[in-house]
């Protein structure tokens, strides 16, 4: 598959994402990612469903350093000592003893953001991540965390799609030399629809959501992590590789980023979002 890198870090460019799928479901849908030709899988401590994901993996048969395996650290285990008891039950509940990316899912609204990276660093310096990331970071929680941080910063994992492109935050971490994982690329299904999307999908004879992902992966630097529990959906998800999209098409699907509509912009702790 297609890679992009940073920092020493190279990631396959398209994801397999996990929020909100649990049980029995889970599994059988990183399962069918794998097998499909998915080798980039994401989840978090807070979406409940390591164990799930780590049994996916397992049932998918490919061998573990051919896959991308990243996780996250909630903000109510930011503390140095939670932050460590965080990361080795995602070790034990994915049943690796590395994963290749560790996030900080969202920055505390108590602790210093030096302070949560911290144990971020010292989670790579024991060996249970290969890299470092942050997600939901706006540009002044990046400044700071970078101005902290004795590893590179791999990626800033943000809400990402058409209507939400996101350009000052897009322009300061491209100077950082960081990969922006875009969650929620699909819009949540609500941009499927726009008249704009839909005429670039008849022109290529290809579904909306892959015209959205095409625009993704070939921007610089920018992972997409789509989800979806039908095996349908995770396949035409995944075949985005034999087509491209031309200039035109590219600029009429950044230019609706001129709506500025964050659709998955939830709690627990909302930033100040840049404009």
């Amino acid at each position: 598959m297609q890679t992009v890198s940073a920092h020493g870090a190279t990631i396959p460019v398209l994801g397999f994402g996990t929020w909100n799928i649990s049980g029995e479901l889970c599994a059988r849908s990183v399962a069918d990612a794998i097998k499909i030709g998915y080798r980039h899988i994401d989840t978090a401590a807070g979406y409940g469903n390591e164990d799930r994901v780590g049994e996916g993996i397992r049932a998918g048969g490919v061998p573990r350093e051919q896959l991308f395996i990243t996780t996250k650290v909630g903000p109510e285990n930011l503390a140095e000592r939670d932050f460590y008891a965080s990361v080795e039950n995602s070790l034990k509940q994915l049943r690796v003893d590395q994963v290749d990316l560790l996030l900080i899912h969202w920055a505390s609204k108590v602790l210093p953001v030096a302070d949560t990276i911290k144990p971020l660093n010292e989670a790579k310096r024991r060996g249970w991540t290969k890299h470092i990331g942050v997600s939901n970071f706006t540009i002044r929680l990046l400044t700071e965390a970078w101005a902290a941080t004795k590893e590179p910063i791999v990626t800033n994992q943000v809400e990402y799609h058409p209507y939400l492109t996101q350009e000052n935050l897009v322009a300061f971490m491209r100077g950082k030399g960081m990969i922006l994982t875009a969650y929620s690329p699909l819009g949540r299904k609500v941009i499927l629809d726009d008249p704009v999307i839909a005429g670039i999908a008849a022109k290529h004879k290809r579904t909306p959501a892959q015209i959205v992902l095409r625009w993704d992966i070939q921007q610089p630097n920018v992972v997409p992590i789509p989800k979806s529990t039908k095996p349908a959906n995770i396949r035409s998800n995944f075949d985005i590789f034999d087509f491209t999209l031309d200039a035109a098409d590219m600029g009429a699907l950044t230019a609706l980023g001129a709506k500025k509509q964050r659709i998955a912009g939830w709690p627990p702790a909302n930033p100040e979002w840049d404009p």
